[in-house]
């Protein structure tokens, strides 16, 4: 079932991509200032990232999240997970040790999860038949967005930015004039998490007053307990099978995908050799070409062939990597090369039909329940791959060449998968697609 007023909720609803990869970047961006300040270690680095919004917690929050929207409904999520949101921001912000910081980002992490499978099956289910795409795609503009108003205000706050100054003036008025350099700049960090607080409680404003899903309401008197829809997950092999499909090209892209979220502008720093500014430069302008690559996908995702724009992604995702191993990330052009790239992919990539088949391929009594198991298991393998490729990255970029090569090993897995299993659902209702698959009884 869908109403005339999707785009508008799909828009209060897409706050929470904006606020997902918004948690990610500010993370990343202001990664050196708390490493400086804190005197982290890239071992430290490798668990801020695990239990974060781009890992663990974000798993932790999808699981818990997907069932409770099945059970109570997409509007429960929505009215109390912002304030959930708001307190893991809030610690980052006042964060003046490493356990302070670690937590903050769980917190955050949390939420988030809890927040993605509720908000792309609320999308799907509130949208026109013709317009699905468009929405699912819009939501995925916002995660784009996010990183890149993150990025610009960590530019603007950054020690040497047009707006440090003002960082310097609230550090010395909140910490007194004998602060240290490293806890003088790493204000600018605290400043960009109090964007994202702000934003958060705009965004719980606006989703708590929307009306629950229509087709979640269709269905209420199918919904069985929490325990009752995971034995169903389980036990259908349709459901089973459709869970390992879509884990399956989900993970292997985000296994890259996550690592490039979170340690980018590191990575462009050490193996790159670019400054800090230069860094959140190149990758402002990589998430600018992500958001405009997705506008364009919008309006040829209900029309064109999702295998065409898939295998398009996945290809344009392969090449990048390949110019790491080929020309090398040393020089500018080597650089600019694979940022582009980058951003094109991302513009097109699984993500995108993650959250659109993710949602067409579930009955609504375990929709969001499934893509919250879906998304455990996609970001808590993130989560320890993130260790894995601390380790095999090296202090200062040495083993960078290897780690390519196992980017590009599993980028070519979601290629194969995706293309072998595209499904057949463009322009068809939920309830077809649900009826064809599963029988009348769902």
């Amino acid at each position: 079932m869908a109403n005339s007023g999707s785009l508008k909720s799909t828009i209060a609803v897409s706050l929470t991509n904006y606020l997902d990869a918004g948690a990610i970047v500010a993370g990343a961006s202001g990664l050196t200032l708390w490493q400086n300040y804190l005197g982290l270690s890239e071992v430290h680095l490798g668990w801020l990232n695990f239990i974060s919004a781009n890992c663990l917690g974000a798993a932790i929050g999808a699981i818990i999240g997907g069932f409770l929207a099945d059970k109570y409904g997409r509007k429960f999520i929505f009215t109390y997970n912002m304030l959930v949101y708001m307190l893991g921001v809030l610690t980052i912000m006042l964060s003046v040790n490493f356990p302070m910081l670690l937590c903050g980002f769980l917190i955050t992490g949390i939420s988030v999860g809890v927040g993605v499978p509720a908000s792309w099956t609320y999308i799907s289910e509130s949208s026109e038949v013709n317009n699905r795409g468009r929405n699912i795609c819009i939501s995925q503009m916002s995660w784009g967005i996010g990183p890149m108003v993150i990025l610009l205000l960590g530019m603007l706050f950054a020690p040497g930015g047009y707006l440090f100054g003002w960082v310097e003036s609230l550090a010395q008025a909140v910490g007194g004039s004998g602060l240290s350099v490293e806890a003088t700049n790493v204000f600018s960090s605290r400043v960009v998490f109090f964007s994202l607080f702000v934003v958060a409680f705009i965004a719980w404003n606006l989703q708590r007053g929307l009306q629950e899903s229509a087709e979640f309401e269709a269905n209420k008197s199918k919904q069985a307990g929490l325990i009752e829809n995971i034995k169903v997950l389980f036990s259908n092999s349709i459901a089973v099978k459709t869970v390992c499909f879509l884990a399956v090209i989900y993970l292997t892209w985000n296994l890259v995908a996550s690592v490039m979220g979170f340690f980018q502008p590191h990575i462009y720093e050490t193996a790159g050799g670019v400054s800090n500014e230069q860094a959140n430069w190149m990758n402002c302008i990589q998430w600018a070409i992500i958001v405009g690559v997705t506008f364009i996908v919008s309006k040829l995702i209900d029309k064109t062939s999702h295998k065409a724009i898939y295998t398009f992604g996945l290809l344009v995702a392969i090449s990048a990597w390949l110019v790491i191993v080929t020309i090398g990330v040393n020089g500018p052009a080597g650089l600019w090369a694979f940022a582009i790239l980058w951003g094109v992919q991302g513009g097109s990539s699984p993500q995108i039909f993650y959250a659109l088949w993710g949602s067409e391929l579930f009955p609504a009594k375990f929709r969001a329940g499934a893509q919250g198991l879906m998304f455990f298991i996609v970001r808590g393998l993130s989560a320890l791959w993130g260790l894995v490729f601390t380790y095999i990255y090296g202090d200062n970029g040495e083993g960078f060449t290897i780690a390519a090569y196992c980017m590009i090993a599993l980028l070519a897995i979601s290629l194969v998968v995706g293309f072998i299993g595209v499904p057949n659902t463009r322009g068809r209702a939920l309830e077809d697609i649900t009826k064809e698959r599963y029988g009348e009884n769902y």
